[in-house]
């Protein structure tokens, strides 16, 4: 496992997280206690959930675990999300301080904590003045409830706008940003990255082997079944799945990833996610599992080292469709002068 700072702060993270939407819902209580457990001695110290994440069951089934292992909480890097309705009353969902002021207490409750490490808005949220809400976020930074906070799903100019108006108001500012990234999904490419490198904000990218494709578990033309999520519960996305399956270019993708796996004798996953690690703006790859073999598959990425004619391949069979102005001359100089920017 290898470690950077958390964004443009000081603190120090894995770079690959232990994402928990499965906790609860897709992984028992004490099989999501089995994977902790295996997360944090192969190094991991970055632990990601959300109060929505099976009701707030998520959050609990990590508390539990803390108060078993209470040596763990100097260790690990906590991490949850507050946003998204939590209850059917109209001031239940939303960044507005009435709101959050009562999602952040339901947290730490449920955590069973006195301070969360990363507090992120679950996304933008377009009724609440954004000034209600950073202020809110910079008043629990001081109170001691939140060491710092992020974003998750931000567009551009909704990360730009919050920096800058964080900045302008003398409050503390955001230093992560949490978006859907993987060699399937690009676009975050255009101004997502380059607004977090003008920021100095660190990525956290979620999904980042793009729902199972980049595993190599699905076929062309071979609608899933058995022991994966959609095989399971097929009314989840398969109208998605199928839209996938009809893209040639999800299938170069997928079969550039699965010809270096097995140049390597890696599993597909692997590839993926030692692609993704080393973008620009990256911190931390947030890593789902179902299983503490899943997890321990997906972290030997750690120990793989791409060539960079590997890394080439990789990005021109994903290559984003920006064919569009601004977006297409303005990425093709970007490739052809090789600017990639720092982390």
């Amino acid at each position: 496992m290898h470690y950077r700072t958390l964004g443009n702060s000081g603190a120090v993270v894995s770079n690959y997280a232990l994402g928990t939407m499965t906790f609860g819902a897709e992984a028992t209580e004490e099989t999501s206690h089995a994977i902790l457990d295996s997360y944090v001695a192969a190094g991991g110290n970055f632990i990601d959930t959300a109060d929505v994440y099976s009701a707030g069951t998520s959050e609990e089934i990590i508390g539990r675990w803390l108060s078993r292992r209470p040596e763990q909480r100097d260790l690990v890097v906590l991490a949850t999300k507050g946003r998204f309705p939590m209850g059917k009353a109209p001031n239940d969902v939303g960044t507005s301080r009435r709101h959050l002021t009562k999602a952040l207490d339901d947290s730490l409750r449920r955590l069973g904590v006195e301070q969360i490490d990363l507090y992120q808005m679950h996304a933008w949220d377009p009724i609440t003045p954004l000034e209600e809400t950073l202020r809110f976020l910079h008043d629990a930074v001081s109170s001691g409830k939140i060491a710092y906070y992020g974003f998750s799903n931000f567009l551009g100019w909704q990360l730009t706008k919050a920096v800058h108006v964080a900045r302008a108001h003398g409050w503390n500012a955001p230093v992560t940003l949490q978006p859907q990234y993987s060699l399937l999904v690009r676009g975050i490419e255009s101004e997502i990255v380059p607004a977090s490198l003008d920021a100095k904000i660190g990525l956290l990218p979620w999904s980042p082997l793009g729902g199972g494709w980049l595993s190599g578990k699905y076929k062309r033309d071979e609608p899933p079944v058995g022991a994966t999520r959609l095989g399971e519960n097929p009314t989840r996305g398969m109208e998605a799945w199928q839209a996938r399956n009809d893209d040639p270019r999800t299938w170069d993708i997928v079969g550039a990833v699965g010809q270096i796996a097995a140049d390597h004798g890696v599993s597909a996953s692997q590839v993926a996610l030692a692609w993704l690690v080393d973008r620009p703006a990256v911190t931390s790859v947030i890593l789902g599992a179902r299983t503490v073999d899943q997890l321990m598959d997906n972290l030997a990425a750690a120990d793989l080292e791409l060539t960079s004619d590997e890394t080439e391949r990789l990005a021109h069979a994903s290559q984003p469709r920006v064919g569009v102005y601004p977006y297409g001359p303005m990425a093709d100089e970007q490739r052809s002068r090789k600017i990639e920017g720092g982390r």
